[in-house]
């Protein structure tokens, strides 16, 4: 039997209604949502990313600012633009685009944003309010996920679940937001032995490392949920995930599709996000 299509792009959708409602709320008491995104550089896909969240805010009626600096600006001149943002009060919430230059200190620049602006949820103090699970901002990616699965009831507590991927950004904000609704983690990675085994004991499956087709149908627990965060280009143009989708799609019980299904939902937490740093300054 076919696994159940957990449809991103029709649940954020939704969600992009709902604040759009929440932002003509938050207008009609003289406070009208803003994102700045900051690009540095020429990258194609960061490109495309930007665009795509542009337009969301265009959509919703967030009001959008994007500050394009070239490939060879300063780290100085990069963080003197994120300071000039923290302190311009129409600015709710700020983005920094990654990645940035090589030669960009990353972690410098996003611990410049205002935690209180960080709408990715990126900077210490955000992610340490996650750990002691009380957070005021949630990471993108990770929020997206938690809500696709909730929509289609998968149940967590109890469950095991199996993050692939420990990056800041996505696999260990996941990891934490899953405890707290209390499955069972377990975080693998590049060192991890016997994968295969790890990821076959999963009743939720996460994989987030960026490796086409890493998870073929003989890792996955018959009527598992499967999430896909990954995002890759072949050769010929196409885009694919992590997760091989064909054949995994017969064993799984949900599954997320490439694209349509995470990555609409994390712009939509963006969004959320703008609309929550936005609402917490009235």
């Amino acid at each position: 039997m076919a696994a159940r299509m957990l449809d991103g792009k029709s649940l954020a959708a939704q969600i992009r209604a709902a604040v759009k409602r929440e932002v003509e709320s938050l207008s009609q008491r003289g406070i009208r949502p803003g994102l700045a995104v900051i690009l540095a550089g020429e990258d194609p896909a960061s490109r495309v990313y930007v665009r795509n969240k542009v337009r969301a805010c265009e959509e919703t009626g967030v009001r959008s600012q994007l500050f394009e600096l070239p490939g060879n600006v300063s780290e100085e001149a990069l963080i003197d633009r994120v300071l000039a943002l923290n302190d311009d009060e129409e600015v709710h919430g700020i983005l920094v685009q990654l990645p940035l230059p090589k030669r960009i200190d990353s972690q410098k620049v996003l611990a410049a944003v205002s935690p209180a602006k960080d709408v990715d949820a990126f900077h210490a103090l955000n992610l340490g309010a996650l750990l002691e699970g009380h957070p005021r901002l949630l990471p993108c990616t990770p929020a997206g996920v938690m809500r696709l699965v909730d929509s289609a009831g998968v149940p967590l507590a109890g469950s095991h679940a199996v993050v692939i991927g420990r990056s800041n950004i996505v696999g260990k904000p996941l990891a934490l937001l899953l405890l707290q609704r209390d499955a069972t983690v377990t975080i693998c990675h590049s060192k991890s032995r016997d994968l295969q085994s790890l990821a076959r004991s999963a009743d939720i499956l996460v994989a987030a490392v960026g490796r086409p087709k890493l998870i073929g149908a003989s890792m996955v627990k018959p009527g598992a949920c499967v999430i896909d965060v990954g995002v890759n280009r072949l050769s010929d143009g196409s885009l694919c995930g992590d997760v091989d989708f064909g054949p995994v799609s017969e064993v799984a019980g949900w599954i997320t599709p490439v694209p349509g299904g995470v990555g609409p939902m994390t712009i939509a937490m963006l969004l959320e996000n703008c609309l929550r740093a936005a609402g917490a300054t009235k």
